[in-house]
């Protein structure tokens, strides 16, 4: 049974459009990483060192990331006027579990998202476009899949 505020595909579903995303790093016997990708150089490291931000944040500005992405094609798709989107996440770790806590998990046991939609557009379209871009966007179904609670609120700021 389809979802009628589902929007249809955009792409076509029938032809395979498989794609590899590769990343190398390198570590130096410590808590910061180099990461390339493509061109780009990321660098994680822990709070003591401070050198860039935890894997586990990255993992949260991944998220902001994708859904912006998502956002921008969903709205595209609908012809969804906007002027900008603020995003912010957080979310609970219980350091134990990366410790090495049998029971505890390593990862998040929650993640909370604020997304703030500048446009005048109606809160029945915000809520069309939230549905979609829930569905779609590839970072939040990973954290989801994974069993992390992905509380999110949606925002509609005039302009």
């Amino acid at each position: 049974m389809s979802d009628p505020d589902l929007l249809p595909p955009g792409i076509d579903p029938a032809k395979s459009a498989i794609g590899i995303r590769r990343v190398g790093a390198r570590n130096e016997a410590a808590p910061r990483t180099v990461i390339t990708v493509r061109d780009h150089v990321l660098v994680t490291d822990e709070k003591e060192t401070d050198t860039g931000p935890t894997p586990l944040e990255m993992t949260l500005a991944a998220l902001l990331g994708c859904e912006g992405v998502i956002i921008n094609r969903c709205a595209g798709a609908m012809n969804f006027a906007y002027s900008g989107v603020d995003l912010e996440a957080d979310g609970e770790v219980d350091r134990r579990g990366s410790r090495g806590v049998a029971g505890v998990r390593p990862y998040f046991n929650w993640v909370g998202l604020r997304i703030r939609v500048h446009t005048g557009e109606t809160e029945e379209r915000l809520a069309r476009l939230a549905r979609n871009v829930e569905f779609r966007c590839p970072v939040m179904n990973l954290f989801r899949s994974a069993d992390v609670a992905v509380e999110v609120e949606w925002e509609r700021v005039p302009p």
